[in-house]
């Protein structure tokens, strides 16, 4: 055993003393470090001489099957430095304290190896000035830890805090684009030149939208980056060039005319229900799971806007006179089930001009040209913000409106197509 070894096992013990049935714990780790050095040196008779990088670094080791007979109380150790640390695992989290020298460093973290790199930055940072350690603190966390390590970390916390299909989506963008490009790079050595360059890939390919979905979630990874490995985040100087938002439009009457007549005369077509409930609802796509027929004239919906954690909000849109006179062709379980994938590519077919969420703004602007009370058209619609409604969310929230009064609104929507 060399003498790095045996330095490394009196601290091991030095640890384990003042616990309870410490003599049974240090009888073991003699035992595993007498059989460990007799496997070493067969290992090192059949495998000839050890490596420099062996030599230098005398760390002690053990089998996995050793280390589970350890005593728990040893187990929850990680070495650095020559330093025995030990952590715990509470509530999620994994945490470290360590306190000697007139110093206390504390830290805790969802992932193990963040917790460790959370640990050896502050030990570094405690001991940079002492000349005992100084210079043997060579490791910096931010040119270890790769980019995969750090986003794989803000989707776990993600996973928790946003809706299962946002979460999903995150996944995905993770998975297909920025996994594959940034994963194996270190966390403090990925440039703004690199980022910059790879989000104009997208730009120049037509996909602007990508490219700013991906920046928004670069933003949030390098942000926890900056604040756990005080690294100088890459996102601070970059920019996308300037796109004009492309705006939906309300179908035109002779547009809706002829939806109307394909949902008709296509009545087992799977999207022609799910169609017609959009139009004539103003419902989101992924609203049309949620959709429930209270009593003969009315329809109830869950808003998919919501956040996660946020109590659902409920909306009741009353049958008008224009959506009454399609309602024979209407099957509501057939729409509660449909595809919204199967809906967007019936529509491409008939109308390549317009996406399904057009038949939501054709629901509101054709409320708006009938007369409904604005406030009432928002109820409908789900929105909090509309820039024709002039007075305010409070004054909205302290209104409630009969549903006498909410029938009489809904009877305005009678034209002719």
């Amino acid at each position: 055993m060399t003498e790095q070894q045996i330095f490394e096992l009196t601290q091991l013990i030095k640890e384990v003393s003042t616990r309870p049935n410490a003599d049974e714990h240090i009888a073991t780790i003699l035992k595993m470090a007498s059989g460990g050095e007799r496997d070493s040196k067969k290992t090192s008779d059949k495998k000839g001489q050890k490596t420099e990088r062996e030599k230098k670094s005398g760390i002690l080791k053990f089998t996995k099957k050793e280390i589970l007979k350890m005593p728990a109380i040893m187990r929850n150790y990680f070495k650095y430095n020559n330093i025995y640390v030990k952590y715990r695992y509470i509530r999620g989290m994994f945490q470290a304290r360590y306190r000697r020298d007139g110093k206390r460093i504390e830290v805790a973290s969802m992932d193990f190896e963040i917790m460790k790199e959370k640990f050896i930055e502050k030990f570094n940072e405690a001991y940079s000035s002492d000349p005992k350690y100084a210079e043997t603190l060579p490791y910096s966390p931010s040119n270890s830890v790769t980019f995969a390590v750090c986003a794989e970390n803000w989707l776990k916390i993600k996973e928790r805090t946003t809706k299962p299909s946002t979460y999903k989506e995150y996944v995905r963008s993770y998975n297909v684009n920025l996994k594959p490009t940034f994963g194996d790079c270190k966390i403090g050595e990925i440039t703004r030149p690199m980022v910059q360059d790879y989000l104009f890939t997208f730009v120049d390919e037509g996909h602007h939208r990508t490219a700013e979905k991906l920046k928004l979630q670069l933003n949030c990874i390098f942000d926890m980056a900056v604040e756990d490995y005080k690294i100088d985040s890459p996102m601070k100087k970059i920019v996308l060039p300037f796109r004009e938002t492309k705006k939906g439009r309300a179908f035109t009457k002779a547009e809706e005319r002829q939806l109307v007549d394909f949902c008709i005369q296509k009545q087992d077509n799977a999207a022609s229900s799910a169609m017609l409930v959009l139009l004539y609802f103003g419902l989101r796509q992924s609203e049309l799971q949620s959709i429930k027929i209270l009593g003969d004239n009315m329809l109830e919906c869950a808003t998919s806007k919501e956040r996660m954690g946020r109590n659902v909000t409920l909306r009741r849109i009353p049958f008008t006179p224009v959506f009454k006179r399609v309602l024979p062709y209407v099957d509501f379980d057939k729409a509660r089930d449909t595809n919204p994938r199967t809906v967007a590519t019936t529509l491409k077919r008939l109308f390549p001009d317009h996406h399904p969420h057009e038949l939501r703004y054709t629901f509101i602007t054709r409320c708006k040209e009938a007369g409904v009370n604005q406030e009432v058209v928002m109820l409908w619609d789900g929105h909090s913000f509309d820039k024709d409604v002039k007075t305010s969310a409070v004054d909205r929230g302290y209104t409630t409106y009969s549903e006498e009064y909410i029938f009489s609104e809904a009877e305005k929507v009678n034209y002719e197509f």
